[in-house]
């Protein structure tokens, strides 16, 4: 019965994201390469200064992404630490300075890391006008991002790649909200609560009194899987019953956090004029996903272990609602996309099961990512594949018809560097400074030992590389983590960002060159092969010593 209740799951899955790939992939290109701006749009271009029909080059486009993503980061904050006075506060205090800078940081980067119960740290108007707000335009700037490297292996001898503003509007109002709107109503009819009810104090079946909280929890939902933000109106995040009422509602969450960049290559290719191109990177995005989510479902069936065996399943952390399978995929789904919302505690998974989330988004978070980074982190792998391609034939690498010279491939090779050196770094200083080993130890870290090591890197890998997830047995909410693990989202957040903007800006100059006998075609099977196999490759040189260090020895233990 679970074996067919997971086919069943898989097959519902792939048949609604069959079902949106092409609508919604050119309705995507659609909007960012129509002329015709809608009124509401025009009245906001108006009120910024902005003239729509202009483009930018690459460094003013990365200036209005840095600048506005500055004003939400300080707006964000503001927000916080106002929340005493705020309509709506449930009478919660303000937020402290360090936890306000992290969630700020956390939230204005697409990662919602969150080293706080929300329930109980922030009323509604926090959520509502300062996270919700930002669930939609982070989400938003990382789509603008992409479509700009798109550009620019589509555009040809210019010195533009869009126009930021234009391009965040768009994303938010054309795509992100209408979107949201449907999707929050269907969850209401699923049974996730949307109130402003506050607290309600009830008496339990044994006689005590337990505080019920409520909330605006469905259109928060919505644009949290919708936008692969993952921020949870709760703590227990979608694992609770008024966020995740239902094993229907969880597999709707799955599709959500999938739809949109698996949808992503399809506008890919229409941008660029082949479709076959869209195809070869959702094929090569699939390829990982599924043997990810294999090796997962495997570990965590197998119940290594003496309490998973005495118990029949390796069920610590998990819901009875939606079993192993439905866990599984779920964590699979949230770590492969930028999400890091959970239905079940990946600190509780078996050792190698635990290892798989983290290897998820040690690669980057590319099959498919989040919205927007997980198409152009994609993209710059298959740079680096095609270059290594022509490094084997002995000709000067071209991609999409753009050649691709030491400018490219150092930008290229910066960015694949960013976060596992963000990653490493932070765990290494989280030992190394005295002050610091002591704290984290005494403090932070409850399972000593080499789980304890996994948590510390599950913590930083999971900032650095924008996820949010989790390994839920380390108490973050501490000066070092909080500052720590905001400088790593931040720095994980833009620094690729950067490169990624002036990578497109310098494609986009070039014109297109024909292509030859000579020419790796880049749609067909041995590329989708190499592609995969760059991908793998690249995060096992990077990351096997020190996973060997942590979940993999103490799954070998």
């Amino acid at each position: 019965m679970d074996t067919l209740f997971a086919i069943l799951q898989v097959a519902t899955l792939v048949l609604f994201l069959v079902l949106l790939y092409r609508p919604l992939g050119d309705y995507i290109a659609h909007i960012y390469t129509g002329t015709k701006n809608l009124r509401v749009e025009r009245g906001f271009y108006r009120m910024i200064g902005v003239d729509p029909t202009s483009e930018q080059t690459w460094r003013t486009y990365l200036r209005g992404v840095l600048a506005f993503s500055l004003v939400g980061v300080l707006v964000l904050y503001g927000i916080q630490r106002l929340q005493a006075v705020l309509p709506y506060s449930l009478g919660m205090p303000a937020i402290p300075e360090g936890l306000s800078f992290n969630t700020a940081i956390s939230f204005v980067t697409n990662t919602n890391w969150q080293s706080y119960s929300p329930d109980v740290t922030m009323g509604y108007s926090v959520q509502l006008a300062g996270l919700a707000v930002q669930n939609f335009v982070s989400a938003a700037v990382g789509i603008a991002v992409a479509i700009a490297l798109v550009r620019g292996f589509a555009y040809r001898r210019s010195g533009t790649i869009g126009n930021f503003w234009v391009d965040l509007t768009r994303g938010t109002l054309r795509l992100l909200l209408p979107l949201s709107i449907v999707t929050a109503v269907i969850l209401i009819a699923g049974g996730v609560i949307q109130n402003f009810n506050g607290f309600t104090d009830v008496t339990t079946l044994t006689g005590g009194t337990q505080s019920i909280p409520g909330g605006p929890v469905a259109s928060q939902e919505a644009i949290k899987m919708l936008g692969t933000n993952g921020g949870g109106f709760f703590n227990a995040n979608s694992s609770h019953p008024f966020e995740n009422p239902t094993a229907w509602t969880n597999l709707l969450q799955i599709v959500l956090m999938l739809a949109i960049p698996f949808s992503l290559p399809r506008a890919f290719g229409r941008i660029v004029g082949d479709n076959r191109q869209g195809y070869a990177i959702l094929a090569v995005m699939s390829t990982i996903f599924v043997v990810s989510l294999s090796a997962l479902s495997i570990f965590e069936a197998s119940g290594a272990g003496s309490a998973p065996q005495l118990a029949g399943a390796a069920m610590e952390g998990k819901e009875d609602r939606f079993g192993i399978f439905g866990s599984t995929l779920f964590a699979t789904t949230s770590t492969l996309t930028s999400t890091g919302a959970v239905d079940s505690m990946h600190d509780s998974f078996t050792s190698l099961g635990g290892m798989m989330p983290m290897l998820n988004m040690m690669l980057g978070e590319v099959a498919p990512g989040g919205v927007g980074s997980g198409l152009y982190g994609m993209l710059i792998l298959a740079v680096i594949a095609v270059f290594i391609a022509g490094l084997l034939v002995g000709r000067t690498p071209e991609y999409l018809g753009k050649k691709l010279g030491p400018r490219e491939i150092k930008l290229a090779s910066l960015y694949i560097l960013v976060t596992p050196t963000l990653v490493l770094a932070g765990t290494a200083l989280s030992f190394a400074i005295p002050a610091v080993r002591d704290d984290v130890t005494s403090t932070s870290i409850y399972n000593s030992g080499l789980h304890g090591l996994s948590e510390v890197l599950y913590a930083f890998t999971s900032a650095s590389n924008n996820n949010g997830s989790a390994f839920a047995g380390l108490t973050a909410n501490t000066p070092w983590f909080n500052a720590a693990l905001g400088a790593a989202m931040l720095l994980g957040r833009f620094i690729p960002i950067v490169l990624v903007l002036a990578l497109a800006g310098s494609l986009a100059q070039q014109d297109r060159i024909p292509s030859t006998a000579g020419t790796l075609p880049t749609h067909r099977p041995q590329f989708v092969g190499l592609l995969v196999a760059v991908t793998v490759v690249i995060v096992a040189l990077t990351y096997f010593p020190v996973i060997t260090l942590g979940p993999l020895a103490e799954g070998l233990q």
